[in-house]
């Protein structure tokens, strides 16, 4: 290639959320021919295990297998390496450290976005995996902006979202849109004006849908894969593109 610049996705989490990212960038992209597209290499290895049984302690951590994956895209020479899965970035600091490439953050760059929005939301829902609630990788970001962040309940997480996401992994992306619809918009009727899609399969199993609840939604796949989109910009010297 005669740009350095190259991408890797660690994907697989599950195969259709690294799919969408991939997706989302092509379409952001402002290419007029193939060459103007982004370098990216992609690790869609869906055997890692399971990222909620693991850390509730009935399954495999999937960390050596992250490792792993870190490793063969660092021998690529990649430049930087997107995760589309929040809930991994619960490993994120032992993953950054194995490195040499920039892991880009999902939740930092989310959080950038929503603090760029105008006007800035008082309350913002999430949905959300149990780890990436418990560990408050969003509620405090968002404190820090001083937005209040509404989240699920145990019984929101346990009969609707938990079934929402493996209906997904399973193919059944209407079943797990209608459950995160149902997600949705209880945490709209607690105050929420805008809703964080923290878990990267939510976003695809509410456009099967065609869901309204789209237009209140921060997607953060969106944000990571625009932000690569930036990166790859930068790096060709054609920052003039202001995307929507």
């Amino acid at each position: 290639m005669s740009n350095s610049v190259l991408f890797g996705v660690l994907g697989g989490m599950g195969p259709l959320a690294t799919l969408d990212l991939l997706q989302k960038i092509i379409e952001i992209t402002p290419a007029k021919r193939d060459q103007e597209h982004l370098p990216v290499v992609t690790w869609n290895v869906p055997q890692i295990p399971d990222r909620q049984k693991a850390y509730a302690g009935t399954g495999d951590s999937p960390l050596p297998e992250l490792l792993h994956a870190i490793e063969q895209l660092n021998k690529l020479n990649v430049s930087y390496i997107a995760i589309p899965c929040n809930t991994v970035h619960y490993w994120y600091p032992q993953l950054a450290q194995a490195s040499k490439a920039s892991i880009l953050h999902i939740v930092d760059i989310a959080t950038e976005y929503i603090a760029s929005l105008q006007p800035r939301p008082k309350k913002v829902g999430i949905i959300a995996t149990k780890v990436t609630l418990d560990t408050g990788m969003y509620q405090q970001r968002l404190a820090k902006l001083g937005i209040e962040a509404i989240i699920l309940s145990e019984h929101e997480l346990n009969e609707l979202f938990i079934p929402g996401c493996y209906a997904v992994k399973r193919g059944e992306n209407v079943l797990g849109g209608e459950l995160f619809q149902e997600l949705a918009t209880a945490l709209i009727d607690r105050g929420a004006e805008k809703l964080i899609l923290g878990c990267t399969e939510i976003p695809v199993a509410l456009k099967t849908i065609d869901s309204p609840l789209l237009s209140l939604s921060i997607d953060p796949a969106y944000a990571l894969a625009e932000h690569c989109v930036k990166l790859w910009q930068q790096a060709q010297g054609t920052e003039q593109l202001v995307i929507d």
